[in-house]
């Protein structure tokens, strides 16, 4: 029922964003309310940062914001996963919503109520500490991190997902909460001061005056007359502003007097600063319904092209001008906070910025703005060398290093099998070891790389690289899995070498299970279904034309193939190993069973991955399968031996078929098997020669010519 009823909600989200964005607003606002319970007011997306502050009536709970406005993490489907985040004040997360992914584990797999109970365990978990995936239970977790549960094949997409939670609320933390920004890298120093008067102040250029005179303003907005805020006659310059930094005791000491010093400093909290902002004329720093404790609309402090919001203290007019005990008649003065986060360096160039905002009548505005730079004594400052922050680990790399025997023990048997095939003919003499060797392998890709390192390939894989290739290319979300991501470089690479057999025989662990089911056929002597040779060759092409109708749909949607492609009974049975809904369980089962009477049915007629690779295969530049002259010709021994039915009448192997299982090459390099050795070593003992202790079928071996039944004489094989 929960789950109906969460996709029935996000049905009626989807509608909402196609309806108009007033209802989409609508519908994320009930959202961030959900996050936040109390919220009685929600402020619209601010810029700088993109966040949704969140009130209950005039207390500030904290802030709402959608990941995407932060990070650009790719998830496992190759788009990033777009969460809707809540925060408050202290950094803790008030709940982490799913508005849209493409997580095929999830949305065609495990179900997206695994990944929503994977975020529900960020609700009351504070950022100020890691967050960890997985490792040690919650009873022997370290203190300096917070670890939370994963989800069972899903780890790349609940990693990336928590790397892409973390970017983005250290990211509105940075910026907006006390705790989690840095200090100044120029402090003033407090035991420096040197008595200074208002003239001494000016020369010095401790305090900055600066005059925005009428004409200036015209140039950019045209005749003042027009404007309503601007009366005629007016001689007043336009705008006469003194400012200072007031936290360099030369400074403020000589502005404020002891005692207002002392008050400023004890208003101000740790690695916070002050200003003192004055003016005069047509155009103040702070209109008339200016709301004290607020930011001034009008007045903002710049440094390195971005914009450092000021916040008024409260201290009124008449508290500021009597502090500085200078007549100083028709001014508005302000003492303005630099909040912590905001980092401001007050020994690097700065700049004051006035907005001016005019209107002509009451549905007409005019805009500019105007820029004063300065650049204050850095004696006066304690300077530190700034830290080069450590670049964080590639979530691609930390994945590798968490894998890191997964992926060396994946390295080490793909070495073994390239020397077995490298060395394949003498390996295949000892028949007995060599058939215990391919068993156990098998039984290693079916349990290790299919079930626990999660390694089945799937035909989606290449529908995703070669969108990859055809647009926004990053080699990153394909090194997000390494176990994938070293399978399908040797499967790749292997392909131009061997061709598709490889994989198909040695390393897909579906197959590996197909082979495993044929084995359990022959020991309950199953009698298997002999599929004719016209009706194989037919049959063949099934594959060929799943994949032909999967490419155009992948280049259309790769959602839509994602789900075409559970033609691949592989998530079922191996990712999910069978826990998931009765009908993909029953096809799974179908498939497996067929195997049970014609072997390995689904790899041969119905694999669409094994049809893609058999056509990249075809460039293979190695025929490595051994054939005499007696192969076929009439010998048919190992033909009817081929249970995947690859090799020809006539000896040759279709290498598009073939899965490398090298039985063949086993049957020809064992004397007591191979029916033309057979035959020469009779040769031989009926002319009264005897022959060597081990005669071994080769490519140089021409046998003497000889009948039928010479070939098979004493054998008890039927050649067809």
């Amino acid at each position: 029922m929960k789950r109906s009823a969460d996709r029935l909600s996000r049905l009626l989200l989807m509608v909402c964003v196609l309806a108009s964005p007033a209802l989409f607003a609508q519908a994320l606002d009930t959202q961030i309310r959900e996050l936040f319970p109390k919220a009685t007011r929600i402020e619209p997306k601010q810029d700088n940062p993109p966040v949704h502050s969140v009130y209950q009536l005039d207390e500030l709970l904290g802030y709402a914001f959608e990941s995407t406005d932060y990070s650009n993490l790719q998830g496992f489907s190759g788009k990033p996963i777009r969460l809707l985040i809540g925060m408050d004040t202290e950094g803790v997360l008030a709940g982490v919503t799913v508005l849209e992914h493409h997580e095929p584990v999830f949305l065609h797999g495990l179900g997206e109520q695994s990944l929503f109970d994977f975020v529900e365990q960020y609700r009351k978990t504070s950022i100020g500490k890691p967050i960890v995936v997985g490792g040690q239970s919650a009873a022997g977790a370290s203190d300096s991190v917070t670890r939370i549960d994963g989800v069972s094949k899903a780890t790349v997409s609940v990693v990336i997902l928590n790397e892409t939670v973390l970017l983005s609320a250290l990211g509105v933390a940075r910026k907006l909460l006390e705790g989690f920004a840095s200090g100044p890298l120029a402090t003033a120093k407090t035991d420096l001061y040197e008595p200074l008067d208002w003239s001494q102040l000016l020369e010095s250029g401790y305090l900055q005056h600066w005059t925005i005179s009428r004409d200036e303003v015209e140039q950019a907005l045209g005749p003042l007359d027009r404007y309503l805020e601007i009366k005629a006659g007016n001689d007043a310059p336009f705008s006469d502003l003194y400012f200072a930094y007031l936290n360099a005791p030369s400074i403020g000491r000589n502005l404020l007097g002891e005692a207002g010093f002392a008050k400023l400093n004890e208003e101000l909290k740790p690695n916070e600063q002050a200003v003192l902002v004055l003016s005069s004329g047509m155009y103040l720093h702070v209109p008339d319904d200016f709301v004290p404790a607020t930011a001034p609309s009008r007045l903002v402090l710049m440094q390195n092209d971005h914009a450092i919001e000021l916040h008024d203290m409260n201290f009124n007019n008449g508290a500021v001008m009597e502090m500085l005990d200078i007549p100083l008649d028709g001014f508005e003065a302000n003492v303005f906070r630099i909040k912590a986060h905001n980092a401001f360096n007050p020994a690097e160039p700065a700049g004051l910025r006035l907005n001016v905002n005019l209107r002509r009548n009451p549905l007409v505005e005019s805009n500019t703005h105007f820029m004063r730079h300065f650049q204050l004594d850095r004696d006066l400052f304690d300077i530190e060398k700034a830290q080069i922050a450590a670049e964080p680990t590639p979530i691609w790399l930390r994945m590798w290093q968490e894998r890191w025997w997964q992926t060396s023990l994946l390295g080490l048997s793909l070495l073994v099998l390239t020397c077995v095939f490298i060395w394949q003919h003498r390996v295949s003499r000892h028949s007995r070891g060599f058939h215990l060797f391919r068993a156990g392998f098998l039984l290693f890709t079916l349990a290790f790389v299919g079930l626990y390192a999660q390694g089945q390939l799937s035909v989606v894989n290449i529908f995703t690289m070669f969108l990859a290739l055809g647009k926004d290319f990053d080699i990153r979300v394909f090194l997000m899995d390494p176990v994938i991501f070293v399978l399908w470089s040797f499967t790749f690479v292997s392909l131009f070498i061997w061709g598709r057999g490889v994989f198909c025989g040695w390393l897909c662990p579906f197959g590996a299970l197909q082979e495993m089911f044929g084995w359990v056929a022959k020991r309950l002597r199953i009698r298997q279904w002999k599929v004719s040779d016209r009706l194989h060759l037919r049959l063949q092409w099934l594959k060929y034309l799943i994949l032909i109708g999967l490419v155009p749909v992948a280049f259309y949607s790769l959602t839509l193939a994602e789900r075409l492609a559970e033609v691949e009974p592989f998530k079922t049975s191996i990712t999910l190993f069978f826990v998931r809904s009765w009908p993909f369980v029953l096809y799974a089962v179908i498939l497996l069973g067929l195997g049970l009477f014609v072997h390995k049915f689904y790899c041969r007629y119905v694999c669409p991955l094994g049809a893609g690779l058999a056509m990249l295969g075809r460039f293979h530049l190695f025929s490595w399968l051994k054939r005499i002259d007696a192969c076929g010709q009439p010998c048919q021994y190992c033909k009817n031996h081929c249970e995947i039915g690859a090799i020809k009448r006539d000896g040759g192997i279709d290498y598009d078929e073939c899965i490398q299982c090298l039985e063949c090459i086993v049957i020809l390099n064992n004397d007591d098997q191979c029916v033309a050795t057979i035959s020469a070593r009779k040769k031989a003992e009926k002319a009264g020669r005897h022959p060597g202790s081990e005669l071994i079928a080769t490519d140089a071996m021409e046998p003497t010519p000889a009948s039928s039944a010479d070939l098979v004489e004493g054998t008890g094989i039927h050649v067809q």
